[in-house]
Parts: C-alpha cells; sequence; structure tokens
C-alpha cells in the first residue's frame, strides 16, 4: 500500500511506516499527478488542490484532509470516481476559541470597554462557531447566533438572521465554510453592501475562508471609517495578500487559528483513523493518537492581581497565547505568509494549563475557558 502525505503535517512521520506502508511526503502545494501514481490514499491539507488535474489516472481511492476546511477538494469530481473523501471536523474548533479569546480581550483592553456591555454575533455556528459563542458568553458578552442551515433544520428559535447580526452587534465574527453555490453561498458574504451596513463603533473578524469576506470592500470600508477596526486570519489570494489591506487592520495573522500544537494532533489523528478504517488496517491505527505531543515549558501562569477584569484576564491568557505575537511576525515579513504557517512554533490549549491565584469571578471565567486552578 502506498500513501502520499503533506510533508507540514506533523506527528505522521514513522506512523503508517511501522504497518508496512510506504509513505511519500511531499510539499502540499508542490504535489503532482506524477506523484501520485500507483498511490492508494493522500493524506493533506488546504494547499493541495484534489481535482482533476491532479487525480485523474492516479489511483487514488481516499483522501483525508486533516483540516476542518475541504473547499480544496473537488468533491463532485471524487463522487463520480469513487474517490472516497473525508475532513476532520472540530478538530481545531478549541483552537480557533483560544484564537478569539485572545482577540476579544485585546480589543477591551485597546479600546478600553467591557465585554459584559457588547453584543457578539456569530455567523455560522458549527464546530467552530459553537466554541466560539461559548467563549463569549464566558466573557459575559449576549450573543446572537446566525446559520441558516442549522436553523432550518433544528427551528429558528435560537437564531437570528444576518440583518439582526449587523444591526444589533458589537463584534461579528465569520466561522463559515466556503460555498459558491446552493441555498446559502458564502463567497463575498461580507461584501461592500454588508459592511455599507455596518456602524462606526463596530468590530469585525473573518477567521473561516479568506474568500467569504470582499478584501477590497473591506480595505475601503476601513480608509472610510465605516467600522471601528478588523481582524483577519484568512485572505483573499494566500499567500499574496493585500498589503494595504494588512497595515489598515488591528489584528492580522497568517491563517493560524486553528494552528494548536493541540488542534494539529486531532486532524493528523482523524486522517490516521479514517484511513485505517477505509482499508480495514490495524486496530491500533483505528485508535491511533500522538503519544510525543510537547509540553508548554511553563504550564502554571499567573494572574495578576491589579488592573480591569479584561486587563487581568489578557494577561494571564497571554502568558499561553497572544494575537499580537502573531500579527507582528505577519506585520514584519508579510512575504514569509507560508513560512509562518510552516514553522509556527508550539501552541498548546487552555486546557493544558493551570493557573494560580485565580478565584471568585474570574476564576469562575477562567474555568469556563478550560483553565485549571490551582
Amino acid at each position: 500500500m502506498k500513501v502520499v502525505a503533506d510533508d507540514k503535517i506533523p506527528f505522521l512521520k514513522g506512523v503508517l511506516e511501522q504497518y508496512d506502508i510506504a509513505v511519500d511526503y511531499i510539499a502540499g502545494a508542490k504535489t503532482t499527478t506524477a506523484d501520485l501514481i500507483g498511490c492508494d490514499a493522500l493524506i493533506t491539507r488546504t494547499r493541495t488542490k484534489c481535482n482533476q488535474a491532479l487525480l485523474a489516472g492516479s489511483g487514488v481511492k481516499f483522501i483525508a484532509t486533516a483540516t476542518i476546511g475541504f473547499d480544496h477538494i473537488d468533491a463532485e469530481y471524487a463522487r463520480q470516481n469513487n474517490i472516497f473523501w473525508t475532513n476532520a471536523p472540530g478538530c481545531n474548533s478549541s483552537s480557533v476559541a483560544q484564537y478569539m479569546t485572545s482577540l476579544l480581550l485585546n480589543w477591551a483592553v485597546k479600546y478600553g470597554f467591557s465585554l459584559q456591555d457588547k453584543v457578539l454575533g456569530v455567523v455560522g455556528v458549527g464546530h467552530v462557531g459553537s466554541k466560539v459563542a461559548r467563549v463569549g458568553e464566558a466573557l459575559g458578552m449576549k450573543v446572537l447566533l446566525n446559520d441558516p442551515p442549522r436553523a432550518r433544520a433544528e427551528g429558528a428559535e435560537k437564531f437570528v438572521e444576518l440583518a439582526e447580526i449587523i444591526r444589533q452587534s458589537d463584534i461579528i465574527t465569520v466561522h463559515v465554510p466556503l460555498e459558491h453555490n446552493g441555498s446559502d453561498p458564502t463567497y463575498h458574504l461580507v461584501d461592500q453592501a454588508f459592511l455599507s451596513q455596518l456602524a462606526p463603533h463596530q468590530l469585525l473578524v473573518n477567521a473561516s475562508r479568506g474568500e467569504v469576506v470582499d478584501n477590497a470592500a473591506l480595505r475601503e470600508a476601513l480608509k472610510k471609517r465605516q467600522l471601528l477596526a478588523a481582524a483577519l486570519d484568512v485572505w483573499e489570494n494566500e499567500p499574496a495578500i493585500d498589503r494595504e489591506l494588512l497595515d489598515l487592520l488591528d489584528y492580522a495573522t497568517p491563517h493560524i487559528a486553528g494552528y494548536s500544537t493541540d488542534g494539529k494532533a486531532n486532524g493528523t489523528s482523524m486522517s490516521v483513523r479514517a484511513l485505517a478504517e477505509f482499508f480495514g488496517l490495524s486496530e491500533d491505527l483505528k485508535n491511533w493518537y500522538p503519544d510525543n505531543v510537547p509540553m508548554p515549558e511553563k504550564n502554571l501562569l499567573v494572574l495578576p492581581e491589579n488592573g480591569s477584569l479584561e486587563a487581568r484576564l489578557l494577561a494571564v491568557i497571554s502568558q499561553s497565547y497572544n494575537i499580537a505575537d502573531d500579527t507582528a511576525r505577519l506585520r514584519n515579513a508579510p512575504e514569509e505568509f507560508e513560512k509562518l504557517r510552516g514553522s509556527y512554533p508550539l501552541r498548546r490549549e487552555f486546557h493544558n494549563y493551570y493557573v494560580s491565584g485565580a478565584d471568585g469571578r474570574i476564576g469562575g471565567i477562567l474555568e469556563k475557558l478550560g483553565f485549571k486552578s490551582k
């Protein structure tokens, strides 16, 4: 059996080889049809376009992407050619929630407001959006949810229309898949018409897919000060991002919101398990999870005694992750977008950390966010 795998997928090297599976590790964006000749399975990420141009004549029967997103896979071509594919739903949802926690607290401190006075509008309430909503609730925010497919399936009671999100939210965050067609297209969901409805106090986040936001329209809206500020983790035309837009954003990161080490381990595990199930491989592989996930050097964090609630929370959370660090790295070297992703530093999620001196209300918030007390 032969597998081709993206060489940037962590924790994978040496795992399948123990079961006499031949694995070629190739840079995702450089994978060609020739690489896939005689290949049974492909384990990939978003940089490999799995379409007819790549797959025709390859013999690939199975594709696993170690990511939540799957718009890089031509699902119709796969169906027509009996190629089974799977993604890793929810693998990095806690990572994006961690990213959003840092962003919300950074904004609260930067602009001097209390999150308890703000309304968070979550557009797209799947694995990621649901956890982001819980972050908002943990921080004391009122949370509005918009998800048309879920509203149709479950009833509209707990959801609101997009127009209400725009009208009522102080902070709007988008967590939808990229859909060009169908009943709920999301390509340029945030366009000039959307942005023209925003008020000068509102904040916007996109950590879903770059094409969900019309980057040119956002650039012009920020120049006209139609909204207070915006933050982007995903961009149109990655890695060739809009440098002028980069300069206009409060926070800007190189598609790493879901790049916690935990999220990467989850995605790799889900891909290996799916491969094992599809091909009827060892039970060990069907239950595999990496046992070499590194821990942070310091996992006991100290909570400052003084400051506003948001400032104290930001101070402790920043000891585990701070979006400002990723923003600085991208601003310093935007031409290194792909390199920044490929060499991303260790980042463990909140549940790997203990906080000393946290009790009462702030201790309760930290517990809801996933921290342990000590």
